[in-house]
């Protein structure tokens, strides 16, 4: 604010976003998620999941098949929903028996054994209500220790044939859904291949291991972790908010420049990685165990109640990288759960946790970009000290509901509400918006010469254009 009718000296903002950050931003942010594949009726979709130890997957086929060929009523279209589920769980080992003398995988002579897990109703369409839009899912395993004793060769043979004897033109789609040795998760478009009458088996070649696919598919899931993990983007924007700031004289004042504020942000960010890159890494190597996932979770969301309260009344002023540490540790724990259980090789495994570890430090990265310029710009404004209270304040609200949902194991709805604000494009969206109020009120306050003083100004100036040169 000014006194006497004097404005402070003030220093032109330096934030420039070059057409090739913009353009690195948007490469990064392209979503990772496939369209799903096709389910026409007359279809059947296999999914198979490529560990080390075991081949598995599951299994969607069109219910009015399974009803015909085992003698199922559906008396109208409805029929294929819900009401039909307790019919065809009353009828399940009639279907894993139907699948079992269907369905055959297997190398150098030798047939795993299948297990069939529960079926499930799937609806391709929300809005389904013809028997043809919905499917039946049956989980499977195939058993490959068991039969060679062994780890899963890269090539194996698959027959799959149903419904094609007792309905004539039917077809099935094969599809490799996970193969983390290749570098393919949550495939669910790349058909591998198409078998009807005339072809019911083929030889599936996954190749040889790809250690670039695996860290590529493996840092996209990173990027994704990021999207998706409104705790962990909210733990790095409460200690966003200070970073424009120095704490100085028992309040906060404006940093004196872009390069101090940069500086602030990347020892934060600097100190969250360097802390979640070691317990994540350890945590996936199954060197360091992990406590319960609630206590976990419980713990994040107390990270940014902490980091919010700091804001308000500091506890480590001018600190911020030293909570970024301490709570980033814990953060890594939650990290972990993306690897957790997963069974591949070692080397596959360091591959895997050093491309979703670089995944992650991408999206954070992404984070810190879109929101910096506008909190920077605001910084100098009367506006960002009310900002700055209100939104550490609300942060703290939500780190409250998310720790008794978490202690609790109620869902009071907090993670409904924050994801689709962090779903891309929308978090672009609502980065742009910010710093463009941000640079119009920055704008207005500095025609009016009534930008706050930075850290150490003591708010006495000179003319306007002594001021407008050191901006």
């Amino acid at each position: 604010m000014t006194t006497n009718g004097t404005a402070p000296s003030l220093k032109r903002p330096t934030v420039r976003v070059t057409a090739a950050t913009i353009l690195s931003m948007l490469v990064l942010l392209v979503a990772t998620a496939g369209p799903a594949a096709a389910h026409t009726g007359l279809n059947t979709i296999l999914y198979v999941d490529v560990s080390r130890s075991a081949v598995s997957g599951r299994i969607e086929a069109p219910i009015p098949d399974l009803a015909e060929v085992l003698n199922i009523a559906l008396d109208d279209a409805e029929d294929a929903g819900e009401s039909v589920l307790p019919e065809l769980e009353a009828r399940q080992d009639e279907i894993h028996a139907y699948f079992d003398e269907h369905f055959d995988i297997g190398a150098d002579g030798e047939t795993w054994p299948l297990t069939f897990g529960d079926v499930e109703l799937f609806f391709p369409a929300e809005d389904a209500i013809e028997e043809s839009e919905n499917y039946l899912v049956i989980p499977f395993e195939a058993d490959v220790t068991a039969a060679t004793g062994s780890e899963v060769p890269r090539q194996f043979d698959l027959d799959f044939e149903p419904f094609v004897d007792e309905l004539g033109d039917r077809y099935s789609e094969v599809l490799i859904a996970n193969d983390w040795a290749a570098g393919v998760y949550d495939n669910g478009w790349d058909v591998l291949q198409t078998l009807d009458a005339d072809t019911r088996s083929t030889n599936v070649d996954l190749g040889e291991p790809d250690w670039f696919n695996n860290f590529w598919s493996s840092g996209k899931l990173g990027v994704n972790h990021i999207q998706t993990g409104p705790d962990h983007v909210l733990f790095v924007l409460v200690l966003l908010l200070p970073s424009v700031l120095v704490f100085a004289g028992r309040s906060w004042h404006p940093t004196t420049g872009f390069l101090s504020s940069l500086w602030r942000v990347l020892k934060i960010v600097t100190m969250f990685t360097i802390a979640h890159s070691i317990t994540f890494s350890l945590a996936g190597l199954n060197v360091l165990p992990l406590p319960p996932s609630k206590f976990v979770e419980f713990i994040i969301a107390l990270s940014i109640a902490a980091a919010a309260l700091h804001n308000i009344r500091p506890i480590f002023p001018n600190r911020e990288w030293l909570i970024s540490f301490l709570f980033g540790l814990f953060h890594g724990m939650g990290f972990a759960s993306l690897v957790e259980g997963l069974d591949v090789s070692r080397s596959t495994q360091l591959v895997s946790l050093f491309g979703r570890n670089v995944g992650i430090e991408i999206g954070q990265a992404i984070v810190v970009l879109l929101l910096f310029p506008g909190l920077y710009l605001l910084r100098r404004t009367r506006f960002y000290r009310p900002f700055f209270v209100v939104v550490s304040i609300l942060m703290a609200i939500v780190s409250l509901a998310w720790m008794v949902e978490r202690l609790g194991e109620v869902d009071l709805g907090v993670n409904g509400l924050l994801e689709p604000v962090f779903a891309w494009p929308g978090l672009l969206i609502y980065a742009a918006v910010f710093t463009a109020i941000a640079a119009a009120a920055f704008t207005v306050e500095r025609n009016n010469n009534n930008l706050v003083p930075v850290a150490g100004e003591s708010g006495a100036v000179g003319d306007s254009e002594r001021e407008r040169a050191s901006a």
